[in-house]
């Protein structure tokens, strides 16, 4: 296995182990990589059927960020040589997409407690990485969001299962706007369980070794009793970090003081009349909210159209059903153009003046975005993902 996630495994006082996965790409805030995303998911697999493995840690290399997105560079380059050839054609993007969503899908439904450490930078697909974990830590310098409307894609790596599960239409505005939300909104937004001081992480860490951890070492007979005591390991895991977690109160983030104007602005059925609202707060006196007005307006209209109408059809689907119609709409966006542009504007030319198209919420209309939930495959295959929940 490739460098680009380190592992150990670090012995506990009574013999248990806890299985550490870094992400360790710190010159590119960790991105994940479909190279990182295929060597986690196979040490997880490998740690989920390990009776001496009680609890995993997930983290990321470097104090700036655990995972700030996803490699943008490799699917910028599979969408250049693969342009006007259609949404099957990009086999980069076919196979980043599932093993991304399969990972994340693997982390939601792991038999075992996952202690994720969303430190610095949680963006994207780093997002997705953490939301499925047991127990979600931030620190003091968190800063989450799901920025997709400023590359062309869409909140995906099941972006559109959790914003339809925040506190009323704020998800809806974090998905057309992109806001960063701070540690004290992590928790209103539900984006985070647990926090700890970055200072204290370490020491955290350390604690974890000490605890009496229930399993069964070395396999054999009793392998099968190895998976009985999840909720023992969460109960102590959780004790672990209370005893942790500072004893100042946080303060209301913006999302929060603001939750009661975003739900009476975003509550409604018309996109159109919603964007305008939104749009009308470029001059609020408070910047988080002209920063989330500006970068939706600076965004991709067709961005704004996706988003919405996934998180309108997907309200009440389940989590693997969500990740199938994001894996048609991801390959759709990586063969329709704002996604490469995004990323061109952004990241490789840097001159930040995209061109979107569609280039107004007008032309991105109803009619425009259903090619994103057609099944871009030949009609005699099954969806990749098809076996997801089973």
């Amino acid at each position: 296995m490739s460098d680009s996630v380190l592992y150990e495994e670090r012995a506990t006082r009574n013999g248990m182990k806890i299985g550490v996965a870094t992400l360790n790409a710190p010159q590119t805030l960790n991105g994940l990589s479909l190279e990182m995303a295929r060597s986690l998911a196979h040490r997880l697999n490998e740690w989920a059927h390990d009776p001496d493995v009680a609890v995993v840690l997930l983290q990321g290399a470097g104090d700036k960020a655990f995972c700030a997105g996803g490699d943008l560079h490799g699917l910028y380059r599979s969408m250049r040589e693969t342009a006007g050839q259609g949404a099957w054609a990009n086999v980069h993007a076919r196979e980043f997409f599932e093993v991304e969503y399969r990972l994340d899908y693997q982390i939601h439904t792991y038999p075992k407690p996952i202690l994720c450490w969303g430190h610095g930078y949680v963006m994207g697909g780093g997002i997705g990485l953490m939301m499925g974990a047991s127990h979600r830590v931030v620190s003091e310098h968190s800063r989450l969001a799901m920025p997709e409307v400023s590359i062309g894609l869409f909140p995906d790596v099941g972006g559109s299962w959790l914003l339809n599960r925040m506190p009323g239409s704020t998800g809806l505005f974090l998905g057309l706007t992109g806001a960063q939300l701070n540690t004290s909104d992590a928790f209103f937004a539900g984006l985070a369980d647990f926090h700890v001081r970055h200072a204290d992480w370490p020491a955290l860490v350390e604690s974890l070794l000490d605890q009496p951890w229930a399993g069964v070492r070395g396999g054999g007979a009793d392998t099968e009793k190895a998976f009985a005591p999840r909720s023992i390991n969460d109960g102590l895991l959780r004790r672990a970090l209370i005893a942790m977690e500072p004893s100042e109160t946080l303060e209301p983030g913006p999302l929060r003081q603001h939750s009661f104007m975003i739900n009476n602005l975003c509550s409604g059925t018309r996109l159109d009349e919603i964007h305008a609202d939104v749009a009308a707060l470029a001059d609020h006196a408070d910047p988080w909210l002209a920063k989330a007005a500006r970068t939706m307006l600076a965004g991709s209209p067709g961005t704004v159209r996706l988003t919405f109408t996934l998180l309108q059809r997907l309200r009440q689907r389940s989590l693997d059903d969500v990740f199938r119609a994001e894996y048609v709409a991801a390959l759709v966006a990586a063969a329709h153009g704002d996604f490469a542009e995004g990323i061109r504007a952004l990241l490789i030319d840097k001159d930040r003046r995209p061109r979107w198209n569609p280039a107004t919420l007008e032309q991105a209309d109803e009619v425009w975005v259903q090619k994103f939930f057609e099944e871009p495959w030949p009609a005699h295959l099954q969806h990749p993902l098809a076996d997801l929940g089973t």
